[in-house]
């Protein structure tokens, strides 16, 4: 199993891909920058080998960074993504245009069906809430305020993905998370957080949708000749559309004995007549008009 995991800088991948494996894998440092280039961990257990692709941060300078999209297309060509692990903060108290703008330059990577193997992890969520609110109600309306982002920056509509609904899973973590007494890490709330993460992973791993295959034509995207070529039998039918009516105008003009070019002639021909009775050789105005 292959498991994504993106997001802005500093929101926690890293400690999250720790955290997953049970051991210190990622190197992680406060007065570092994130390093340039995805790096994938591998584990094994029994026949079975998780794979887990932290990245970098999608954000440089308060843009979307394409120079890590890119190294990250070119990482990923010919893997299989199981499981997208979308991570931000809990401890974030609103979503802005940025946000909507990196998952729609995850959504142009991947394509809408990357969020059906989605799922939402909010990290530093040891935390007291705000304005009074409970931490449940809290962690709610934030969670929800990230997923509205998906919505609107994946362009995803209503009726897009039915039976695909993004789980979300609350994370912390530093060493000031709480214990409860089998020595497990547990939110606010009481929750073990990483037997949910876990939880969660299996069930987008396992649900219906298909895994994405990260292919060339996935990553160069649609040709533009082939978005061209779809338009050429619509327009060849709307030119025969358009012969067959002049024909059948035509048609229709002569059977009741109208000759559609008849007026044109009779002035032609009336104008001819005049300039000849006037002295004119329509000749020699004609040559006259071309040396002009």
């Amino acid at each position: 199993m292959t498991i994504l995991v993106m997001g802005k800088g500093g929101v926690g991948k890293s400690s999250t891909v720790n955290s997953l494996i049970g051991e210190q894998v990622m190197r992680i440092s406060s007065f570092q920058s994130e390093g340039l280039r995805p790096t994938m961990v591998s584990r094994s257990w029994s026949g079975f080998t998780l794979n887990i692709i932290d990245t970098p941060g999608l954000v440089e300078g308060g843009y979307i960074n394409h120079q890590a999209i890119g190294l990250i297309k070119g990482f990923l060509l010919n893997k299989t993504i199981d499981v997208l692990l979308y991570v931000d903060r809990l401890d974030a108290y609103r979503v802005d245009g940025l946000d909507k703008q990196i998952i729609g330059a995850i959504t142009d990577v991947f394509g809408k069906k990357i969020w059906c193997k989605s799922l939402l992890v909010l990290t530093h969520a040891q935390l007291c809430p705000p304005d009074g609110l409970s931490y449940d109600d809290f962690s709610s309306k934030r969670s929800n305020a990230v997923l509205n982002a998906i919505s609107i920056g994946a362009r995803i509509g209503k009726n897009d993905f039915e039976h695909y609904a993004i789980p979300v899973v609350l994370v912390e973590n530093s060493g000031r998370c709480n214990k409860n007494g089998k020595d497990e890490k547990i939110l606010p709330n009481g929750d073990v957080w990483i037997l949910n993460l876990v939880k969660a992973i299996t069930s987008v791993a396992t649900n219906r949708s298909q895994p994405i295959l990260v292919d060339k034509k996935l990553i160069d995207g649609p040709d533009s000749n082939d978005r061209g070529k779809m338009w050429i039998p619509l327009i060849l039918g709307a030119q025969w559309l358009v012969v067959k009516w002049i024909q059948g105008s035509i048609k229709n003009d002569i059977e009741r004995g109208n000759d559609p070019f008849g007026s044109h002639k009779n002035k032609l021909t009336a104008s001819i007549k005049n300039g000849v009775s006037n002295g004119n050789e329509p000749s020699s105005k004609i040559k006259r008009i071309s040396r002009k």
